[in-house]
């Protein structure tokens, strides 16, 4: 009889996984075997899941991923030298905790940008922040907003993520005002926030598209001298597969 009222208590204080719970095992005749402490358990493990869901599918939303990737899906059947152990714990995302850097390098099509967004994905899931951008683009926002005043509000917000996705930067060496761009925004991060980046141009190349000697040192010093690498290789993966198939 009490069901009704306790539910709206339930929602009146916001605890619509309780309520959800309580709602569930009230209609389920098994439950009435239950002690008062293994029901609230199960109603309590109830609200833990739906915040959980809730916070990771706030963070997804913030994050702007390119790809909806997941850890799970990733192929390792591929020829592409993807290093499988590597990987896995990478997926831990201790990395990200311990403010280190991830690199990704590879030809055209081999899944960089999948794998740099399931790795994203999953950080989300371990309720840490996450930003995705395309390098081009963000360095035309950044152009547009040094014009109107909010480049430094970007830059406050490229700051703040505990991880920053830089996908598909180069071939084209940077003018001088992005490579100041990338300083500013690696400086911040620096021993606070991991920085993945993805690009079809080695890491030993990175210097000269940088092309100001003393921007590509204060770079790369701050990118590379903590970073884990995944080297990829071989055709791409566009041509044997689905478009909508995992990478």
């Amino acid at each position: 009889m009490l069901a009704h009222p306790t539910l709206e208590l339930l929602h009146g204080l916001g605890l619509h996984g309780m309520a959800q719970g309580y709602k569930t095992l009230d209609g389920n005749p098994e439950a009435q075997t239950l002690t008062h402490a293994e029901w609230l358990g199960i109603i309590l493990e109830h609200e833990k899941t739906l915040r959980e869901q809730k916070r990771f599918e706030t963070r997804a939303r913030a994050a702007h991923l390119r790809h909806p990737a997941s850890v799970e899906d990733v192929d390792y059947r591929a020829h592409r030298g993807l290093d499988r152990a590597l990987f896995l714990k990478l997926s831990g995302c201790d990395w990200i905790r311990g403010r280190r850097n991830l690199v990704i390098t590879g030809p055209c099509g081999v899944g960089k940008s999948w794998l740099a967004c399931a790795l994203g994905q999953k950080a989300c899931r371990e309720d840490l922040s996450v930003l995705y951008y395309r390098v081009p683009r963000l360095f035309a926002a950044l152009g547009l907003a040094r014009g109107d005043g909010r480049y430094a509000k970007i830059l406050k917000q490229l700051a703040r993520a505990r991880l920053l996705i830089l996908d598909d930067w180069g071939p084209e060496p940077l003018s001088a005002e992005q490579a100041r761009d990338l300083l500013e925004i690696v400086e911040d991060r620096y021993d606070a926030g991991s920085v993945l980046i993805t690009s079809q141009v080695p890491v030993d190349r990175w210097y000269e598209m940088i092309a100001i000697p003393t921007l590509a040192d204060a770079v790369l010093d701050r990118l590379i001298h903590n970073a884990y690498r995944i080297e990829l290789s071989g055709d791409s993966l566009r041509k044997h597969r689905p478009a909508d198939q995992p990478a």
